[in-house]
């Protein structure tokens, strides 16, 4: 016996399962001054609604929230079941503060404060 599923019911299905993710996911692709909503993010790449978001490119950034994450470039995949994946070439991760180009140590003092006489 064989289980058929119309296509209608999966659509529909499928749409739900992509609102689900949208309203649980805090996780944001930018590429340029447009923003949109990742629904699935993993180490090699990340999926977005492939009905809502244009065929993406080239250098994105990748936001939790307000905290950048990542920047990538992307390729993109292959659209299955309503989600367009992509995978990463390169992903850096992000830092607040330009790298160090010497040895700080751990316990150097911030600043120093004296008493010129």
């Amino acid at each position: 016996m064989t289980t058929y599923i119309s296509k209608e019911i999966t659509a529909e299905l499928d749409a739900a399962r992509i609102a689900g993710l949208k309203k649980t996911s805090r996780l944001r692709v930018n590429i340029g001054d447009n923003t949109y909503k990742i629904l699935r993010l993993w180490k090699d790449g990340f999926t977005v609604e492939a009905e809502t978001t244009p065929q993406l490119r080239g250098l994105v950034d990748i936001y939790d929230g307000a905290n950048h994450l990542y920047q990538c470039l992307i390729i993109a995949d292959e659209d299955e079941a309503g989600e367009m994946r992509y995978e990463f070439k390169r992903s850096t991760a992000a830092a607040d503060k330009a790298p160090l180009d010497f040895y700080r140590a751990p316990d150097a003092p911030i600043a120093l404060l004296g008493n010129e006489d």
